[in-house]
């Protein structure tokens, strides 16, 4: 057989290789990226261009003198290659005769931890190299603890470097025995330790000559054959809607990758949260429509009825649903340069599906180094957290340990959109299921027809001393005499009693901030007109206040004052004692103002009075509505 019908036929033995998904990892200059460079070579998987590239860069880059600098194979960046190190996740596929497999070469560097979370989040197990002259190190340790916390159970233990200890039985077996010892609990289902060297080639794809006192497999072998995980397809059954496809009026379908179990045309369904329940009618495909699929399977659902389902939904087995819940213990690993503070509100991606969310306490930090818990009020980049977390919206989840792909998230920024940390939910907390929202008769619209106008928010935003009480107060004299019923929330008061044990800490102005936003929310449910004069120096917190309130009912007045202005007014002398470094944390001096970007109104006090700046924001509540009695028959 031969042209056409040899490649088809080729291909169809490969589409029927399982694949392995596996990480090295290891202390800087432990031989990883040389060991998969190895692998490819001795293989016999290299095309000929990449030779004849692999020979012009080592001559030019290499660390192996005048041989081939296999290394050179994985550390694709110049950077690394400059440096003869591996600073980013370098990933290669290749394929033996039993098996396909996808690695990822990781950084040993503390400073890229987040690196190493990266490629270990979709790996099932990871080779672990340790140089069999340093034995188990520091680094060592955190890998191991890293690999552990991402659920990866099966790790291969490689002692490199043996031709630098003239591969000596003793040596090994110490090493294995030291990392045995602090392994245990690490909860993994298996520990294989391979004596190899990445250098010379020995055990890596054949067994070695040089020790004839191993008697297991070498690496590559024991890679092709090792079993790593149950069928995914026995799980229970989870489809996460990522698409509604509705081409025409004759046909919807819900379209995503099956993460757990498997479905059968016929089988009854449910849709959570919601808990609504139907029959799979049709499984179409690509190729066509299909009797069942399993997971890992891109499939598009048609189902029996017409069910409310949309993107970030999941579809279920009814007699294997997933807890819904809203708050959640969880392990965090942070990968921002901007810290993570409990009470700001990020983005949690689950899936398909995001929600708002917010670290309400962490419970401890992680010491990757030591395993070591340590108190901790906020995170830095590539610190790792038990946390607690609550979410705006109940969410369908699994236990990480369970299901990955509905076990794990991503937090990102809401006003960079960046992605800054990643983690898995452990359990939902009890009181996500045992605290509701109480409903009561009289409602916010009934207390406004009662006050004859509308309820909203004037948050005064701007530097101390830029006049923010003052002009409020001068509003809510003016908003008094008008007949309207209102209150000041000023920072200053706020701090002897409900904030007093709040210090000027970045963490400790959030929690001021969101407390405040509360109070004002609740005062604006009560159907009154809530002055909120407060610094709030970062936009976060004030883009969070905004969103607590229905659209319209939040007016952002950033008082525009220069630095210097406030400066000289130092009605409390705070610059003053800012200036000589008796007061800390002092905002406009050693901690940050965040202009506001788009605020609804801008004040200048700098050439009119409080009174006239007082008649603006009148003007705007005039303009938009607010201080007119609402329609008492509107719902």
């Amino acid at each position: 057989m031969s042209g056409p019908q040899s490649l088809t036929a080729h291909l169809s033995q490969q589409n029927q290789k399982d694949l392995l998904r596996f990480i090295t990892c290891g202390s800087v200059d432990d031989g990883k990226s040389t060991l998969i460079g190895r692998m490819l070579y001795d293989s016999q998987l290299l095309f000929e261009d990449h030779l004849a590239s692999l020979k012009r860069d080592s001559a030019k880059f290499g660390t192996a003198g005048s041989e081939l600098d296999l290394a050179l194979l994985v550390d694709g960046l110049a950077a690394e290659r400059e440096q003869g190190i591996t600073i980013d996740v370098a990933y290669r596929f290749f394929a033996t005769g039993k098996r396909k497999f996808i690695v990822a070469d990781t950084p040993g560097h503390e400073q890229y931890t987040r690196n190493m979370v990266t490629g270990a989040s979709t790996a099932t197990l990871a080779v672990l190299l340790i140089d069999a002259r340093k034995g188990v190190l520091t680094q060592t340790r955190r890998h191991s603890f890293l690999v552990a916390l991402m659920g990866l159970r099966h790790v291969v233990l490689a002692i490199n470097k043996m031709d630098l200890v003239d591969y000596a039985q003793d040596r090994f077996e110490a090493i294995v025995a030291d990392y045995r010892a602090f392994a245990t609990e690490l909860g993994f289902a298996g520990v294989t330790a391979i004596p190899v060297s990445a250098l010379t080639g020995a055990n890596v794809t054949v067994p070695a000559a040089e020790m004839p006192w191993y008697a297991g497999p070498a690496l590559l072998p024991h890679l092709e054959t090792v079993a790593v995980e149950a069928d995914p397809s026995a799980g229970a059954f989870r489809f996460p809607i990522q698409w509604v496809n509705r081409p025409h009026q004759d046909f919807r379908g819900y379209c995503g990758t099956v993460a757990g179990g498997t479905v059968r045309v016929g089988d009854a369904v449910a849709v959570e949260p919601g808990g609504r329940t139907t029959r799979v009618a049709r499984i179409v495909t690509m190729d066509g429509e299909r009797e069942t699929a399993r997971a890992g399977d891109a499939i598009t659902l048609v189902l029996a009825d017409q069910v409310e389902a949309s993107r970030g939904t999941v579809i279920v087995h009814p007699d294997t649903r997933p807890e819904v819940a809203d708050q959640f213990a969880a392990q965090l690993v942070w990968m921002s340069d901007q810290p993570l503070y409990t009470g700001r509100k990020y983005w949690l991606q689950a899936g398909p599906r995001a929600v708002a969310a917010q670290v309400t306490e962490i419970k401890h930090a992680i010491d990757v180094n030591t395993l070591a818990r340590l108190p901790a009020k906020h995170l830095s980049l590539n610190e790792i957290a038990v946390c607690n977390l609550a979410l705006d919206q109940a969410i369908p989840f699994d236990p990480y340990r369970d299901n990955h792909r509905t076990g794990g998230f991503i937090l990102i920024d809401r006003i960079t959109n960046a992605t800054v940390g990643c983690g898995m939910l452990s359990f939902a907390l009890r009181r996500s299921a045992n605290v509701r929202w109480q409903h009561t008769e009289v409602d916010k619209h009934a207390r406004a027809v009662l006050n004859g106008h509308r309820p909203c928010v004037l948050w005064f935003t701007g530097l101390s001393g830029s006049g923010k009480s003052t002009i409020a107060n001068a509003l809510e004299r003016r908003l008094h005499a008008h007949g309207c019923h209102t209150y000041l929330l000023d920072g200053d008061n706020l701090r002897h009693g409900l904030n007093r044990n709040l210090g000027f800490t970045v963490d400790d102005r959030v929690e001021n901030i969101r407390r405040v936003a509360e109070c004002a929310r609740l005062f604006v449910d009560a159907g009154l007109i809530v002055l909120v004069s407060v610094i709030s120096p970062f936009r976060a917190e004030r883009k969070m206040a905004r969103e607590l309130l229905e659209p319209g009912e939040f007016i952002e007045i950033f008082v525009d004052t220069p630095l210097g202005v406030c400066e000289a007014r130092d009605v409390k002398g705070l610059y003053r004692k800012a200036r000589a470094g008796q007061l800390k944390n002092f905002t406009g001096i050693d901690s940050p103002y965040e202009v506001p970007e788009a605020p609804d109104l801008t004040l200048s006090t700098q050439d009119q009075t409080p009174d006239a700046l007082a008649a603006q924001v009148v003007e705007v509540l005039e303009a938009r509505q607010l201080l007119t009695t609402p329609d008492p028959t509107a719902a």
